[in-house]
């Protein structure tokens, strides 16, 4: 038990015994701290911990998870404990119901990958369903209604960007994130128009879950009002591919995008079936989200690169040459 969880436990859990604390998963946040909690009594929680002592994350997330328990037809986790003004921060949840998704998807065949593909779209829909009359970053609210400080579309994505920049483990290509902030900017009028509604924020394998009747999402500490196009990108991207893969040149690497776009069309499917449609400009904003979500990427490069044959000097200037491919579609 690392000195920051001990004294959080002590005060969200008094007299309780604990029997044992691990690590909750593979994280590249470093703001939290993630740990599977296991109580003498049989018990266990999650406890998130803001290492960096920033209580907004909490905040949003705990009232997000209220608001989407009283409004979707998705499964969110238990909160058992919060304290958004601690000493650091935290928030417990009881474990989820149902199979992860990452932990689940390496034993199922394809069939059953594409099935639980298209519920996920589906769930992705079903939230965006939720639409706001502006923009803007949760900062509180509960089962009624979420507490926005509203803005433009660009203005909460620039946010987003500059939130990610200070998440990133690597400062190598930190000139691309003022060049994608720029690319943003300057195409604000496309993106100004795009639909406001609820996301999730960051809709990875890890932060899936599926249970026998929905489909359960976790950590919404990102959760916004923005853009479904940008989240629906973002599944496509984070949802058929591993953490390993990125960059990858291998031989198999055909094989794997293969099943990429495969899960791709299953994602679109089960979201249009749901939305009845993708969303409004899909097509026309796109290309700006492959310009930030590729520098997302950059800014963890030391966590991914080298991860196949290529030397990451290699892996390096693949990756700066998509960027500026990127950034040339909407400059």
């Amino acid at each position: 038990m690392t000195n920051t969880v001990e004294p959080v436990l002590d005060e969200a859990f008094p007299g309780r015994s604990v029997a044992d604390v691990q690590p909750a998963g593979v994280s590249w946040n470093d703001q939290n701290e993630t740990v599977a909690v296991e109580f003498a009594d049989g018990a266990s929680v999650f406890l998130k911990v803001a290492v960096d002592g920033d209580g907004s994350r909490v905040a949003r997330e705990r009232a997000v998870i209220d608001y989407v328990r009283s409004h979707c037809d998705v499964a969110v986790p238990t909160v058992v404990a919060s304290d958004a003004d601690g000493d650091p921060p935290y928030l417990a949840t009881a474990p989820m119901d149902g199979r992860n998704v990452a932990e689940g998807w390496p034993e199922w065949d394809d069939d059953e990958q594409v099935a639980v593909t298209r519920r996920v779209g589906a769930a992705l829909a079903e939230v965006h369903d939720r639409t706001f009359e502006s923009h803007g970053h949760v900062e509180g609210g509960g089962l009624d209604e979420l507490v926005l400080d509203r803005g433009t579309w660009t203005d909460v994505l620039v946010d987003e960007i500059e939130a990610q920049r200070a998440r990133s483990s690597t400062a190598r290509f930190e000139g691309y994130f003022d060049e994608v902030v720029a690319a943003v900017e300057g195409n604000r009028p496309r993106l100004d128009e795009a639909p406001a509604v609820l996301t999730h924020g960051d809709p990875a394998q890890p932060n899936v879950f599926r249970l026998d009747r929905a489909i359960g999402f976790v950590d919404w500490e990102i959760s916004h009002v923005g853009d479904p196009a940008y989240e629906l990108y973002r599944a496509e991207q984070q949802f058929p591919h591993d953490a390993d893969e990125r960059g990858s040149s291998s031989p198999d690497s055909q094989a794997r995008q293969d099943a990429g776009e495969r899960i791709e069309v299953a994602l679109r499917e089960g979201y249009a079936e749901r939305a009845g449609s993708l969303p409004e400009g899909y097509e026309d904003r796109v290309p700006v989200y492959e310009a930030v979500w590729h520098v997302y990427n950059l800014g963890l490069f030391d966590k991914w690169a080298g991860d196949d044959d290529e030397s990451p000097e290699e892996v390096a200037a693949t990756a700066e040459a998509e960027m500026e491919r990127y950034l040339d579609a909407i400059r």
